[in-house]
């Protein structure tokens, strides 16, 4: 005879529904670590999509830096600093950290999207060697200086990669892709580990 654990139901307007445990999207895979690099989950809070309003996009600035102490970034960069930053993505930004400010409404379209990416920091003095197996950027430090991001295929994954230091990256998926990530990145640690012993 199989017993069966009995699902955890809470009460809610008279009806008895299923009791979710939110988890973060990398809560099992990590933290790791192989040779000097290790990969370990980036806490940022609150992530937040900003398409500004068509032609508004000094305004925005203007209330970005007003409202969170940090400009609008141009293309392929980052402002902030960690617990506040604003991610380039594309056509969009991302706000990373806090809450975004109520004013912003007034300049941009705003999408709260944190229970849709999964965020890791890369970081180690081998982290360019694994990286370079992985994305088709140069990200040399004469070449990806700090507070430069991109939107590129990390393996075969559409992604951002922000360089946030000298020896770490944050990487941003779509949580779907969280553990094709972190094992892909796995296999470069891997490789450039056992290189590094010959």
């Amino acid at each position: 005879m199989k017993l069966y654990r009995p699902l955890p139901l809470i009460p809610t307007g008279g009806v008895h529904v299923l009791e979710l445990i939110a988890k973060s999207p990398l809560a099992s895979l990590l933290p790791i670590s192989c040779g000097s690099v290790s990969l370990s989950e980036d806490v940022v809070g609150c992530i937040s999509l900003i398409a500004s309003k068509k032609g508004q996009e000094a305004q925005l600035s203007g209330v970005l830096k007003a409202a969170h102490g940090m400009a609008l970034p141009a293309t392929n960069r980052v402002t902030g600093r960690a617990g506040a930053r604003c991610v380039w993505f594309g056509q969009q930004y991302l706000l990373m950290g806090p809450e975004p400010d109520p004013s912003l409404n007034s300049v941009a379209r705003l999408t709260d999207v944190s229970d849709g990416y999964a965020v890791v920091l890369a970081q180690g003095s081998e982290i360019e060697h694994v990286l370079a197996r992985l994305v088709p950027v140069d990200v040399s430090r004469a070449v990806y200086k700090r507070g430069q991001t991109a939107r590129t295929l990390i393996q075969h994954i559409n992604g951002s990669l922000s360089r946030v230091s000298e020896t770490a990256f944050q990487i941003i998926v779509f949580r779907s892709m969280a553990l094709t990530l972190i094992h892909d990145i796995e296999r470069a640690m891997q490789s450039v580990a056992a290189r590094d012993r010959l």
